[in-house]
């Protein structure tokens, strides 16, 4: 037995209806969804980190959540694991006919990629699919998603010449912000951070920079800092709520000299 067969036998056993796990057997599509995304942040995590022996259990993990799909769908009559299987080797081939078919490969990557978008457009006029934005997933993160949307429309002409008006629309989306929280318009204030948040993320795509990517590495930023000012204080046996901001910001400050500088945080 492979191990992917092994696998797929042991998915079949916890959805027993008899001698299975009830946990299991509830699931749908729907509330195994949430399982999946978290997967594939976890396996982004561990890439982030360098940790290649968390990266194999991840995959791991997320390759379950495939097989807990596939089995569902084969349960329902819909399809099954080899079905899932065939459907992205099509694909793979489809959309690399320099490979696979009779084109030239495109001079670099970044023309490689354009052509894969072409060849996307042309399936999703096979599906009658003539919208522009018809397939971006509405599950994606939202900033993702923005950055998604602005480069399909992009593509098709719909977007600014350089980064310089990204700019100009980022310094208007900011004074709206502030003219809706100084009127006390939350409502308002929301949508317009919303607003700010779009022209950020195609900033970022404008830059050739993935939002989630971008700001990941600043939550890591972030967390690696705040972890400084809390050791920092603890050396005098405090917390940061006996603290001020004076202090931590000075802190926060040391924080990003050690890492310019190379020293190690806390030493």
């Amino acid at each position: 037995m492979t191990p992917i067969d092994r696998l797929k036998a042991i998915m079949a056993r916890l959805r027993d209806p008899v001698g299975g796990c009830p946990w299991d057997v509830e699931q749908t599509f729907a509330t195994i969804a949430p399982y999946t995304l978290e997967e594939a942040y976890e396996v982004a995590d561990a890439i982030e980190r360098g940790d290649f022996d968390e990266l194999r259990s991840e995959l791991g993990d997320l390759l379950f959540q495939v097989v807990f799909h596939a089995r569902m769908a084969e349960e329902q009559g819909l399809f099954a694991f080899d079905d899932v299987a065939n459907a992205i080797a099509d694909k793979l081939e489809r959309r690399h006919p320099h490979v696979f078919g009779v084109e030239d490969a495109r001079p670099d990557a970044w023309s490689q990629k354009a052509r894969w978008e072409d060849i996307k457009a042309e399936e999703r006029k096979a599906r009658s699919q003539h919208g522009v934005l018809d397939d971006v997933p509405v599950g994606l993160p939202a900033l993702a998603r923005a950055a998604k949307l602005t480069e399909r429309a992009g593509r098709v002409g719909f977007d600014w010449p350089s980064t310089d008006e990204v700019f100009d629309k980022l310094a208007e989306e900011v004074a709206e912000l502030r003219a809706e929280i100084a009127a006390g318009d939350l409502d308002k204030a929301r949508e317009e951070m919303g607003d700010l948040l779009f022209v950020v993320a195609n900033l970022a795509r404008k830059l050739n920079v993935e939002p989630e990517d971008a700001l990941r590495g600043t939550n890591a930023k972030f967390v690696r800092r705040f972890a400084f000012i809390e050791a920092e204080l603890a050396k005098d046996g405090r917390t940061p709520e006996q603290s001020d901001l004076a202090e931590m910001d000075a802190l926060w400050n040391a924080a990003k000299a050690a890492e310019r500088s190379g020293t190690a945080m806390g030493s």
